[in-house]
């Protein structure tokens, strides 16, 4: 037998507990980088043919030259960083050159067709899959723009996986250096990694990018639990590293009894997996009790149930504490047995048992059925099947991205089914099957799970062989029966107050949408009617094809049945249909306006002021006001309008024009003998103003009431060095609070930003912004 072989000192920060990917210091030169690159790349390769990639990094420098990064530093950095990054997870040649590359197109004036002759097309593909939408006008919503980035993102990765891990790169490299952003674009930056990167890297079972990924999102998200995480842990590093090298001192003899071949070593838990512990099991960190936790490295699965009942026979495992991943592995394939146990002196502590090639797919996940190409042949039948299992999200996704055409309603499905605080329970099919399904989950979530057909035509449920009403709450372990019935009329509206999974969710949704699709487009078509005929317009005047793509355009929808089935369910409002392409075709009148016309207005009514496409009046605002001449510029009160939001211009008789969202309840309900006194207005565009102007904002927050909620919120706005104009609380009598805040901001974006940090806030249900 091998010797055992044991770690002899346990470092106790998570930097240096666990192998981490290449983090070369920052402002080093791009040639020593390079030659960083070049080993990394020579460490692993088999191939001493590493001409493409030099001709990448030539072009790449050429072409990213005169560009800086925020820090300071040449631009070519970054594709170097991406790439040493993607070298550390011993990637083939093609990634490696994509990952260089992946900016000369979106940034540079590099096009794809010199990309695919430089280099051929799987290259060109892999850089235009990174590569983010654009000519997309910044006066889209923020969201809408996020929407389809990634929409276009997941196709290209459909085609080939690699696509998302030079982005999972690029978005680690830019993490490391997010220090040198605004504050507002480091929490819009990290909270985008939490909800979207870092769960697909966890998805595809890249523990070496996922883990470090959580670490600086935490950081920037939530900067004093980071800040005193670290500190406590550590603190308790003398003591910690003491106990953990006595276990492993422990564990490693008794392993050389029994002729267990294996390697030992210690490691602590990363910050955001003890945060997440702490706020889903509600506990402190002195509660935590596996924040360290003992690896036993063993050469086959055989190997690893030996290794437990060793264990078990040395230390007392603590009941309910033993999780078997080998026979039932994660979503993502990650394979492992955990065991808490209680060691002789009393303390609680955890141990993980694996093979080697276990432990290489819990560290490199899909990444590594990309290593060493160049060597030819096929992958493994196992291989195939465990990339299968890992992509099997992504599928879903790609069904989600043709259902739904709102990106509000995608971004939110995307981002509840990525959730990294959603913890799973383990069940059975009757033929034995593992069906993993998120804590909370019932026999419903279970049934579509199997099928969509399954859960559309179920009228019960059977669990360990008992019949359970379908709101039961499924448990580790439960054998799951489903019962169907070809006269079900399908599911109920009710089943979307206790499903717990987004595949349920989003299945019972597409089929009210489908099934009452027909009926949804005639009620949708009533209401924009009869909203016309309310405000005295002709539809027939602006029911027409022109018209109905610019409200396409703006509500990112198929075509003009969708928008009226949306109509119809009330995912849209009649009003605002019917104002968009109102305005189009007020627009497309101003731009044909003759000499004559404008007589002819006179005439009718000489109050009236002519509107003329030529000119524009800049305020001092920020707003950019069509047609009119110089007249003062205020904002309602009644919607408080800010920059990002779409906003109309109300002339006021007497005092000049009112700017209005184009959302605000005044707006939509004008008459048609006021709509006249509209007119078209704009945000002046980024680069024209310096950001110092602030704008008056009220959001009414719904909550649970408690004694400190006040202060809670008080803090956000103090943390963001935010006065609070005024806040005006009311609690009913069951103990529902309605908070009316008013406070000036910068922009939506910031707007929202806020928003988001009040919605952590314990006890709070909704907030909205106040519309008039």
């Amino acid at each position: 037998m091998e010797n055992t072989e044991q770690t002899t000192k346990v470092e106790m920060t998570p930097a240096k507990a666990e192998q981490k990917i290449e983090h070369p210091s920052d402002f080093t030169s791009p040639e020593v980088l390079y030659e960083q690159l070049i080993a990394a790349i020579r460490r692993y390769h088999p191939s001493d043919d590493l001409s493409m990639i030099e001709k990448a990094y030539r072009i790449a420098f050429e072409n990213h030259k005169d560009q800086k990064r925020k820090s300071g530093e040449p631009y070519i950095i970054h594709p170097i960083c991406v790439a040493i990054i993607l070298a550390d997870l011993e990637l083939d040649k093609e990634t490696l050159t994509a990952g260089i590359l992946h900016d000369v197109v979106e940034d540079t004036s590099m096009t794809y067709d010199q990309v695919k002759d430089e280099f051929g097309v799987e290259v060109a593909e892999l850089v235009d899959g990174v590569t983010k939408l654009t000519q997309i006008s910044w006066h889209k919503d923020k969201l809408d723009i996020q929407a389809e980035n990634l929409r276009k993102m997941f196709l290209a990765m459909a085609k080939d996986i690699r696509v998302i891990l030079i982005k999972l790169a690029d978005r680690l490299h830019n993490m490391r250096t997010l220090q040198y952003m605004t504050p507002a674009k480091q929490q819009e930056k990290a909270r985008e990694t939490m909800d979207i990167y870092a769960p697909i890297a966890d998805r595809l079972g890249i523990s070496r990018i996922k883990t470090e990924l959580d670490d600086l999102s935490l950081r920037y998200l939530e900067p004093e639990k980071y800040k005193e995480l670290e500190e406590k842990v550590a603190s308790r590093k003398g003591s910690r590293e003491s106990f953990i090298n006595s276990i492993m001192h422990e564990v490693s003899e008794e392993m050389k009894k029994q002729e267990i071949s294996c390697k030992v070593t210690g490691r602590v838990k990363h910050f955001f997996s003890i945060y997440k512990k702490m706020v889903n099991q509600n506990k402190t960190l002195d509660q935590i009790y596996d924040l360290f936790a003992i690896r036993i490295l063993v050469d086959n699965v055989k190997d690893c149930y030996a290794a437990l009942g060793v264990i078990h026979e040395m230390y007392k495992p603590i009941p309910g504490r033993f999780k078997d991943y080998i026979a039932m592995p994660k979503p993502n394939m990650y394979q492992s047995l955990h065991t808490t146990l209680i060691s002789r002196t009393g303390q609680p502590f955890e141990i993980q048992i694996r093979t080697y090639e276990m432990h290489r797919t819990a560290e490199y996940g899909i990444a590594a059925h990309w290593k060493y190409k160049e060597s030819g042949g096929s992958l493994e039948k196992n291989n195939i099947d465990n990339t299968e299992a890992k992509l099997s999200w992504l599928r879903q996704i790609l069904e989600w991205q043709q259902d739904m055409s709102d990106n509000h309603e995608f971004m939110n499905m995307l981002k509840s089914d990525l959730d990294l605080f959603q913890d799973s329970v383990y069940c059975f099919t009757p033929t034995g099957d593992v069906k993993n399904l998120p804590k909370g989950s019932t026999p419903i979530d279970f049934a579509y799970s199997i099928h969509s057909a399954v859960g559309n035509k179920m009228v019960g449920a059977r669990v360990n062989g008992q019949q359970v009403p379908i709101n039961y709450v499924i448990q580790n372990g439960d054998r799951i029966e489903v019962v169907t019935s070809q006269n079900s009329k399908g599911p109920s509206r009710d089943w979307m107050n206790f499903v717990r999974s987004t595949q349920a969710r989003n299945k019972i949704n597409q089929w009210f949408k489908s099934e009452l699709r027909e009926d949804n487009i005639q009620r949708g078509r009533e209401l924009l009617d009869h909203y016309c005929k309310s405000k005295g317009i002709e539809i027939g005047s602006i029911n027409k094809p022109e018209y109905q793509e610019k409200v396409l355009q703006r509500y990112s929808y198929r075509d003009w049945e969708s928008v009226l089935a949306s109509v119809g369910h009330g995912g849209i409002k009649e009003g605002q249909v019917i104002n968009k392409m109102v305005e189009a075709k007020k627009a497309i009148e101003r731009k044909n306006i003759t000499d004559e016309t404008i007589l002819d207005t006179i005439q009718a009514d000489g109050n009236k002021i002519p509107i003329t496409p030529v000119r524009r009046s800049k305020a001092k605002t920020g707003i950019i006001v069509k047609g009119l001449g110089d007249l003062s510029v205020r904002f309602a009160k009644c919607c408080n309008p800010v920059p990002g939001d779409e906003i109309k211009g109300f002339v006021t008789r007497g005092r000049g024009i009112t700017i209005h969202r184009s959302d605000c309840i005044n707006i939509l309900s004008l008459p048609e003998d006021e709509r006249e006194r509209m007119t078209d207005a704009e945000w002046q565009a980024p680069e024209d103003t310096n950001g110092t102007e602030k704008y008056t904002t009220e959001i009414r927050i719904y909550a649970n009431n408690r004694v400190g909620m006040f202060v809670d919120i008080s803090k956000v706005f103090s943390e963001r060095n935010i006065d609070i104009q005024s806040m005006n609380v009311k609690v009913n009598k069951q103990g529902k609070a309605t908070i009316i805040c008013s406070f000036d901001i910068h922009s939506k974006d910031e707007l929202a930003s806020i928003a988001e940090k009040l919605r952590q806030i314990e006890g709070v249900l909704d907030i909205v912004r106040s519309a008039g």
